[in-house]
């Protein structure tokens, strides 16, 4: 069941075409009663997809840097992002939770006995909890230097992955957490990314009532959900590599204090 977390304001929302999961993470509250600045920063799932009308509204938002934390078999599979005038495109790639084609193929291939070995009695929530643990533990370098850019000239600046849940959850998690966004206002905007216009489309070799059946659907179910476990996860990661989120922002991730000020100003308003 899914937890239910207050609503935190922020501004309005397009009617993306080819771009799903978009969002302005502005308005989020601080625990010193700041909020993040509105058209700062924004989050998606990729954008090679994007229509003609989804790329003018892109454009328009004044972007510096878009982040793509796609992988080179999300960008086959995909195709490369639009390209936007002015914009600068930074990939750098992150352990994708579903990494590699022979799982995919599965994904989208593999018969219900299949997905049942592979995914079943909680081997897919594992997964995910594993994967949002190694990206925490072992992207400490792709994450420092994403914010280090945030606080030098990146903004605004949209991150995405492919479904813009996972990869570029965290990212903007890691980045709110610099920021001191509270915990439950990053949670909310985390768990967004199940609503249904959100969610990343599941696609199948196999179309048919057998090839999406409730119960195929059920053990895919973990790898496409936003789940507050999964935070919680990355969450205990932290405190168990660092002890704190203060170490892990200075130790793990090299912010000082000076760049973490920088950072506030690019992101916080007041």
């Amino acid at each position: 069941m899914t937890q239910q977390l207050p609503s935190f304001p922020s501004t309005a929302e397009p009617e993306l075409t080819g771009v799903r999961n978009f969002r302005d993470v502005g308005g989020l509250p601080t625990v010193d009663g700041r909020r993040v600045r509105p058209g700062a920063l924004f989050r998606s799932g990729h954008l090679a997809h994007a229509t003609e009308e989804d790329a003018a509204f892109l454009a328009s938002l004044g972007l510096h840097t878009v982040f793509d934390f796609r992988n080179a078999a999300d960008q086959a599979l995909e195709g490369p992002d639009v390209e936007l005038p002015g914009v600068r495109n930074v990939n750098i790639p992150l352990t994708d939770p579903a990494d590699g084609a022979e799982f995919w193929t599965m994904v989208r291939n593999g018969d219900l006995d299949q997905l049942r070995d592979l995914l079943g009695d909680g081997k897919a929530a594992a997964r995910m909890r594993y994967a949002y643990r190694s990206i925490i533990t072992e992207r400490t370098a792709e994450h420092g230097r994403v914010l280090h850019a945030l606080a030098e000239d990146s903004v605004p600046a949209l991150m995405h992955c492919a479904a813009g849940k996972d990869r570029a959850g965290l990212s903007i998690v890691v980045a709110l957490l610099a920021v001191g966004v509270e915990r439950e206002a990053i949670e909310a905007d985390y768990l967004k990314s199940n609503d249904p216009h959100r969610r990343y489309k599941v696609h199948r070799s196999d179309s048919s009532p057998a090839g999406m059946s409730p119960e195929v659907m059920e053990l895919l179910a973990p790898l496409f959900d936003a789940r507050a476990e999964y935070l919680h996860t990355a969450y205990a990661a932290i405190e168990e590599t660092w002890g704190s989120t203060e170490r892990y922002l200075g130790d793990g991730l090299g912010l000082s204090g000076e760049t973490r000020d920088r950072l506030r100003g690019r992101l916080l308003e007041g």
